[in-house]
């Protein structure tokens, strides 16, 4: 069996939240695997990389045996496989990584004001549990 790419995401967020939605709604192929970042799994795998989620806590996607990729990277990474309306961000490989980060940061800075955030993580519905991370 081929190692599933895993999403790690701020459970809490809106926009977060409708991003990993329309994710799994189009990854038609099973490439990816979903965590929140405040799950136990996820906190394990970020402190496995010694990631500092006080710099990145919005998205990170890891490419189990590979890499993992942060920001707009993650973002890049995960629309080459899942498609449709997330192909444009493709055209932003041309800028440079330093200015798409800004911007990403800029996005994940104000997420909770401009989409707001639940109270607590999402759960899945039974049908959607086997897509992710315990």
């Amino acid at each position: 069996m081929k190692k599933k790419k895993i999403i790690l995401f701020d459970g809490v967020c809106n926009l977060c939240n409708n991003a990993i939605q329309d994710i799994i709604k189009r990854d038609k192929k099973d490439v990816f695997r979903f965590a929140a970042l405040q799950s136990e799994i996820g906190r394990q795998l970020v402190d496995e990389r010694h990631i500092d989620t006080s710099k990145i806590d919005s998205i990170i996607l890891i490419d189990p045996g590979t890499a993992y990729y942060v920001k707009s990277e993650a973002a890049m990474e995960i629309s080459k496989e899942v498609g449709g309306a997330w192909s444009v961000l493709a055209l932003f490989r041309w800028i440079p990584v330093s200015l798409r980060n800004m911007v990403y940061d800029l996005v994940a800075k104000y997420r909770y004001r401009w989409f707001g955030r639940k109270a607590q993580c999402m759960v899945p519905t039974p049908e959607l549990r086997a897509k992710f991370l315990d």
